[in-house]
């Protein structure tokens, strides 16, 4: 996802939208860019650049001399990932208007921007870049009649796909215009100024109240004064959230890296998950976000989780719990197929959209879809006001804290426990006893524990990644509850380091992937001393007598995968259906150290974006 800041006050404009765009760059982007408008002067200042926000910084130093530019009243900066065109300077936001007066920052994608920019041209505008977004400019130019927010609002009724946008003009150097359909833009409302983001944490240094814009509203903002109106063109007001967490957390508080300080804040994220939900002299829990008393979950007779990439792992989890603790059938949809598959959505039937960021384009798409199909739907989301979370309605936050690095860690995590806890308040309403609930309430009450204990294993794991750091190949293998969690360590250790990685249900390896196995092709075996464990052992045994070797994430204790495998790591004895929690953790430490040892950019991993706000 790209990422939007816009600025109007009376402070440090283009300082304030510089650091705004440094707080987003954990997100991932290949350019940036920003613009400011001064009173007096018609045309627009724009600095933009391929390359990181340094980059920009330099050529801000070398362009911006006048002190006007420097103090101008509002501003907006961009940093985008590449769709439309190459990320090039030309390619690059802001996109002004043909005639200078008109800047955009854009996330999303004009579906339709062939045609319109196809008529603009016969019209006479002309177009600098390959990208989608130049043509909301000139279609701004083109609407304009004196008054800007209603020149925006014209131009938006033409334009069909998604967008998140930010507009300013030399004409109206006091009012900032932003909008959105489908894409984030959050309000940070100060006394005196405005800050516009698509992501709180550009605002959060400034603000703790934030506006979060609904599908089709627009934004006219002024230094302290903000105005909605809805996709009807209504006045609307938008209640504020508070932000509970602080710029600290955004900080990297003395890590090398953001994923290596959130791998090491699962103990205290998962304590945070967990807190004050665990019911253990009742054998249950109570998740309040959900809004559903015992007699409406007995109601429930079949359960959709939604999800993708990481979450749709941890779905996976929540697919044997529910089914294992409450006995009701569930399954897991791959989100980006569930709308355009003619899903079958029963009155009884209760959808869990799973997303840490709650804007992902694919399950938000899903979510709606059920909906319209009359299904109940709750959210299982990390960020508090995000679309999902509103949308649904009700379900349940992880309290994980802001996560920066790309790749997913403590949100996996956290989502297992949610949904854990779920599953065990579903259970009680079924066949669930009072005594095995209250096992499982304290066990999920020492996850944080196991947590911190699987994290002492580090600098083994390390040691481990130092032999393999230059295998190109590598396979993930585990039954039960240990098949999601090798899909999951695959999937840590392609995102980041590059290397070739596949997950597989152990069965699976006589089905086709054994012929690619070779010495030179490790195996990494998750087999915790769980159920299946015995013949997860026999195809580590079968994996071996291919010359691949092994490499074991096995419970401590447990001496049964020493002679097949080449190494072990230890994670610590839990509960079955807790064991993914430390097998994955382990899994986390190992990709981080094998990126590492890579020298590859771990927190801004190549081609990947932290929230996939497009389909």
């Amino acid at each position: 996802m790209c990422g939007i800041v816009g600025y109007v006050g009376l402070r440090d404009t283009l300082g304030i939208v510089v650091s705004g765009l440094h707080r987003l760059e954990y997100r991932g982007y290949d350019s940036a860019g920003i613009a400011l408008c001064v009173p007096g002067k018609r045309q627009i200042s724009v600095v933009k650049t391929p390359g990181k926000i340094s980059d920009l910084e330099t050529l801000i130093a070398a362009k911006l001399v006048s002190d006007a530019d420097r103090t101008a009243p509002i501003g907006i900066g961009h940093t985008r990932w590449a769709t439309h065109g190459l990320p090039n300077e030309a390619n690059a936001h802001p996109h002004l208007s043909m005639n200078g007066e008109i800047a955009v920052v854009h996330n999303g994608i004009v579906e339709n921007y062939a045609a319109i920019k196809q008529r603009l041209t016969q019209q006479g505008y002309k177009f600098s870049s390959d990208t989608d977004t130049e043509v909301i400019a000139h279609l701004i130019q083109e609407c304009y009649q004196g008054d800007l927010r209603s020149a925006v609002a014209t131009a938006l009724k033409k334009l069909e796909g998604t967008y998140g946008i930010a507009v300013v003009s030399s004409r109206h150097p006091d009012t900032l215009v932003a909008a959105r359909k489908g894409s984030p833009i959050a309000v940070g409302i100060c006394e005196d100024e405005t800050l516009v983001a698509s992501d709180i944490s550009a605002i959060v240094n400034y603000t703790k109240q934030v506006i979060f814009l609904d599908d089709g509203d627009l934004l006219t903002a002024k230094a302290g004064d903000v105005d909605i109106t809805s996709s009807k063109n209504v006045p609307v007001t938008r209640p504020p959230t508070f932000v509970d967490w602080d710029v600290g957390q955004i900080e990297k508080g003395g890590y090398e890296h953001f994923m290596l300080k959130e791998i090491h804040e699962q103990p205290q994220a998962i304590s945070y998950a967990i807190r004050g939900r665990l019911l253990p002299d009742e054998g249950t829990t109570k998740l309040s976000g959900m809004q559903m008393d015992p007699r409406e979950m007995a109601r429930i007779d079949r359960i959709s989780i939604a999800a993708c990439g990481t979450s749709f792992y941890a779905g996976m989890v929540g697919k044997y719990y529910f089914e294992d603790f409450a006995s009701i059938p569930t399954e897991i949809e791959q989100a980006a197929e569930f709308r355009y598959r003619n899903p079958i959505i029963q009155r009884d039937t209760c959808m869990l959209a799973i997303s840490q960021s709650g804007e992902t384009a694919d399950t938000l798409a899903a979510v709606r879809e059920a909906k319209r199909k009359g299904s109940m739907v709750l959210g299982i989301c990390n960020v508090v006001g995000s679309t999902i979370a509103r949308e649904s309605g009700r379900g349940v936050y992880l309290h994980a804290g802001p996560e920066i690095g790309v790749a997913s860690t403590k949100a996996f995590t956290c989502q297992v426990a949610v949904l854990a806890m779920m599953a065990i308040a579903f259970g009680r309403t079924r066949r669930l006893s009072t005594s095995d609930g209250a096992e499982m309430v304290k066990a999920i009450s020492r996850l944080p524990d196991i947590a911190r204990r699987t994290l002492e294993q580090e600098d083994a794991i390390r040691r481990v990644a130092e032999k393999y750091a230059d295998c190109e190949d590598f396979f993930y293998i585990g039954r039960g509850y240990m098949f999601p969690a090798a899909l999951e360590g695959a999937l840590k250790l392609k995102e980041i380091s590059y290397i070739h990685a596949e997950g597989y249900h152990a069965a699976e390896l006589k089905h086709g992937p054994i012929a690619l196995l070779q010495k030179e092709v490790p195996v990494v075996a998750t087999v915790a001393d769980i159920a299946g464990k015995e013949k997860t052992l026999s195809n580590m045994q079968e994996c071996r007598a291919r010359s691949a070797p092994v490499i074991a994430i096995a419970t401590e204790g447990d001496d049964s995968v020493n002679a097949v495998s080449e190494e072990v790591i230890r994670v610590p004895k839990c509960p079955d259906f807790l064991s993914p929690v430390p097998v994955v953790i382990a899994e986390q430490i190992f990709a981080y150290h094998m990126a590492r040892l890579r020298g590859c950019p771990i927190d801004q991993p190549r081609n990947l974006a932290k929230s996939v706000t497009v389909e």
